[in-house]
């Protein structure tokens, strides 16, 4: 059974990449051959072991899907219309293709929204008849308030595991920025500079490498690792101690990584994230003292609940393969 994915891949995003990773691996085990729609198809092609097709071509998306038994939508933040209409529109359009070829369409384990009056409508009309799984509370709530039937699931990249045999320094803290997010970025060099007078080693991450560079030197860390290589973010993260994280990935890694973490809630994926797992959150331009006490603290999340969105990810293959399938 082949599965076509499409999603936010091949623009070299870690947190996009550790999806891939995770998604292309959890169909494997099931049985299934995964096909990437990549901005990048010969490095994705590359780097997860199958196949890959452009993304913005529509001859060969349509090629692919022909060849295909069903669409996986997601995962990440496709259906919202936040930081572009067209983004949504991208989205819906290759949703609307597959449909309109009889294939069995599933939105997997992704977040729905922040959506337009525009966008809630456009949502309503393409997910009907679609199979729908989500990775968190706040999209199950906006897709019931739209009338779409859902069920919650969780982050694919929860399901990765670092590599065997790492040491982990508790006095280690990475810091994951956005470069976009400037708000935060004073805060969290005052955290940053307080965190290493009273002796934590600081990391800083960078997810996108050209994106978040600029963002991850300007923290005055002992260390910038700027990478597109989830395994390479993941095993990072899995070393320290805590994570404070704007990136949502750098969170889910953690949580991933069972290393306690604290968010930077830029965007409502970030606060749906934290809120699920139990763990502190903090608004955009965070209070230096407060973010620096807990991750200095190492104030831990809910590890049970952690656990609960594992399962529920590794559960939502099983269902996939068995919905595929009927």
């Amino acid at each position: 059974m082949k599965a076509v994915i499409s999603g936010y891949y091949g623009f070299g995003n870690t947190g996009d990449e550790a999806i891939a990773l995770a998604i292309t691996r959890e169909l494997k085990k099931q049985g299934m051959e995964p096909l990437l729609l990549s901005n990048d198809p010969a490095q994705s092609a590359r780097l997860y072991d199958c196949q890959a097709v452009p993304r913005m071509q529509p001859l060969d998306v349509g090629r692919a899907l022909l060849r295909s038994n069903l669409l996986l939508s997601g995962g990440g933040g496709l259906l919202q219309d936040k930081t572009s209409s067209r983004t949504l529109t991208y989205y819906l359009a290759i949703i609307r293709m597959a449909k309109l070829m009889g294939k069995r369409v599933f939105v997997f384990n992704q977040s729905v929204g922040p959506l337009s009056e525009a966008g809630r409508r456009q949502v309503q009309r393409s997910l009907r008849g679609v199979d729908v799984i989500v990775r968190d509370r706040g999209s199950l709530e906006l897709l019931t308030q739209l009338g779409v039937p859902s069920r919650l699931g969780g982050d694919p990249a929860l399901l990765l595991r670092p590599s065997g045999d790492l040491t982990r320094d508790v006095s280690t803290v990475v810091i994951a920025p956005r470069g976009d997010v400037t708000a935060s970025l004073d805060p969290l060099r005052e955290v940053a500079a307080r965190l290493r007078a009273r002796g934590r080693r600081v990391v800083a991450l960078s997810f996108m490498p050209g994106h978040d560079d600029e963002a991850a030197h300007s923290l005055g860390a002992d260390e910038v690792i700027s990478t597109q290589d989830p395994q390479l973010a993941l095993d990072t993260i899995a070393r320290s101690g805590f994570v404070i994280g704007v990136r949502l990935h750098a969170l889910i890694l953690a949580a991933a990584a069972g290393v306690p973490f604290a968010g930077v809630a830029y965007d409502p994926k970030v606060q749906g994230f934290c809120d699920d797992a139990g763990a502190r959150v903090h608004p955009v331009s965070p209070d230096p003292s407060v973010l620096a006490t807990h991750a200095y603290e190492r104030a831990t999340p809910d590890w049970s609940a952690v656990e609960d969105m594992k399962f529920r990810a590794m559960e939502s293959f099983a269902w996939l393969s068995q919905r595929g399938r009927s």
